[in-house]
């Protein structure tokens, strides 16, 4: 199991256990609560202050290496690193941000030493870097038997192989490079988006355009790649196209770290990734994906300001920048910073005007806010932009038609739900809120029924579709029918005021009346939407048959 926040709740108790100065334990106990909420900022001030009093304190120096790390202070993050290892500490992610620092420098003598650990991602790492520190002190044939030996691990020999050949390709032997990417040399390589472009990259310096474009062409075939489509612009157009994915042993090293990232990215807590990103820029500071990561990662823990910095790292004329920028503006709406996110996006459409996925995303923003008729305008583009027969478009017709129901446009929003039906016949969510739409207006109850009924079989364990399912035949007067499913709704969302009050109207039809006075007591504890509760209380005070009468409401088999 993950743990969310691994890395802090160690690194606290680990201060929980350091023997501490009496005046430290102020500024202590500021660093330990911001360091388990990942404030990076403040827990980088408090370390400061504690390390000023206790200068000497092992466990402390390592705490305020790991939170400037995550407030993206790497420089910082060395010098501590540096002093805690020459007070005798001995920390492997310590060891580590000193190596990349030295590294950074051109310094490769202490990644070059061999790794004292035998197995794992740590070896794995260490073994990667003391091939590039070899390949730095101009010794490839060193390199290449450390990644020799590294490949000799099995699972690790992917990745081996693949850091030969940007090895290779580093010291302009193409056609090396080439095999091992091929497979003529070791065999089929397991290739990442970046490989794609790296040999894409080496195909071009061996004049083989053609097959470039092709293998480009095969990698973006299942998504858009901005990376790997700006790169077949360039081949397209004869532009000259230079071999520029690795050029230094930095440039290398870079990519070391961002493969332990790429690999742990879901598998490890965000702040463990986060290690490995912000590592990746200190080497590369223009490295994208490395920054997206970190931004993607600072999000999980809810450090919005620090993940709008790292998208902002991307630069302008990069290709990864639309992706940046979109990941900026839902930093910002996250942070609730949603004009200044719904203002990214509206820039961002008029530099990318023939992106649907930004109008896309605007329409979303803007439909939060309850800017309801520009939502509509924004998903309109989005889905004009698009072909036809674009299936990726159904949930933007989807969006749009939810926005149609909040404001009342009735057919506008079947028209749209309908036609995302075409391209998703059986999307479960689409069925479930067309179909409840209809059950609400009275119309089409019929076939709102067929829709709900597949909705439910194609996920059944979601308690508002089967909510849906229940209320649906309440409408239809088939009240005994109604009780299964809203029961099963009620026990899948428990604290739901709606679901709740719902069970109880069904109650009530089937004579259990008590039941019913007490399912709608629930929902009223569970704090509905006042309009609501005025009615679950009206219906409380004289049962839901006058409550019916006094809204003039029918509940026959009207279709």
């Amino acid at each position: 199991m993950k743990l969310r926040n691994t890395t802090a709740v160690l690194l606290a108790a680990a201060l929980m256990a350091a023997p501490l100065k009496a005046e430290v334990s102020g500024p202590y106990l500021a660093a330990r609560s911001a360091s388990l909420a990942s404030d990076y900022a403040d827990a980088v001030a408090y370390f400061a202050r504690a390390i000023a009093q206790d200068p000497s304190n092992l466990l402390l120096l390592e705490s305020a290496v790991q939170a400037n790390i995550g407030a993206g202070n790497l420089d910082a993050a060395a010098r501590v690193a540096n002093t805690y290892l020459e007070a005798g500490g001995a920390s492997p992610v310590v060891q580590l941000v000193s190596n990349v620092a030295a590294f950074k420098q051109g310094n490769y003598a202490p990644a070059a030493q061999e790794t004292t650990q035998t197995d794992g991602l740590g070896m794995l790492i260490d073994r990667l870097l003391q091939a590039w520190a070899h390949l730095g002190e101009g010794q490839m044939a060193q390199a290449q038997s450390v990644l020799a030996k590294l490949a000799e691990e099995g699972d690790l020999a992917q990745v081996a192989h693949f850091h030969e050949a940007l090895m290779l390709a580093q010291v302009g032997d193409f056609e090396g490079a080439q095999d091992i990417f091929s497979g003529e040399r070791y065999g089929p390589l397991s290739m990442t988006m970046r490989g794609f472009e790296a040999q894409a990259q080496v195909l071009v310096q061996l004049d083989r355009r053609d097959d470039a474009l092709e293998l480009l062409s095969a990698a973006t075939a299942s998504g858009f790649n901005p990376e790997l489509r700006a790169l077949a612009d360039r081949i397209t157009t004869s532009e000259e196209v230079i071999y520029d994915f690795v050029t230094t042993p930095q440039d290398g090293g870079a990519e070391v770290l961002f493969t332990l990232a790429a690999i742990l990215q879901g598998r490890a807590a965000p702040e463990t990734v986060l290690l490995y990103t912000r590592l990746t820029n200190y080497l590369r500071p223009v490295h994208p994906q490395a920054s997206i990561m970190s931004a993607e990662m600072l999000e999980d823990i809810e450090q919005y300001k620090l993940a709008e910095d790292a998208y902002a790292e991307v630069p302008s004329d990069h290709p990864a920048h639309f992706l940046a920028e979109m990941g900026r503006a839902q930093a910002l709406f996250r942070d609730d910073r949603r004009d200044a996110a719904i203002e990214v996006l509206s820039a961002l459409s008029k530099e990318y005007p023939d992106r649907p996925r930004v109008f896309a995303a605007l329409g979303d923003f803007l439909g939060r806010t309850d800017r309801d008729e520009e939502a509509i305008e924004a998903y309109t583009n989005s889905v004009e932009l698009r072909a036809a027969d674009d299936a990726r478009a159904w949930p933007v017709y989807y969006a749009r038609g939810i926005v149609h129901e909040r404001i009342g446009n009735y057919p506008e929003m079947e028209a749209d739900f309908r036609k995302a039906l075409e391209f998703e016949p059986n999307q479960p969510d689409v069925l479930n809120y067309l179909g409840y739409s209809l059950v609400e207006q009275r119309m089409k109850l019929d076939e709102a029924l067929q829709m709900i009924e597949t909705a439910v079989a194609e996920r059944p364990q979601s308690g508002y579709i089967t909510d849906s399912l229940g209320w649906v035949f309440y409408r239809l007067g088939r009240y005994e029918e109604a009780v299964a499913p809203m029961e099963k709704a009620v026990s899948l969302l428990p604290v739901d005021p709606i679901v709740n009050d719902h069970l109880g109207d069904v109650y009530w039809k089937v004579g259990r009346f008590r039941e019913a006075e007490f399912q709608w007591k629930r929902a009223l504890s569970f704090d509905p939407e006042e309009e609501e509760a005025e009615r679950i209380r009206r219906k409380l005070e004289v049962g839901l048959d006058q409550v019916l009468e006094e809204e003039g409401a029918t509940t026959g088999t009207d279709n």
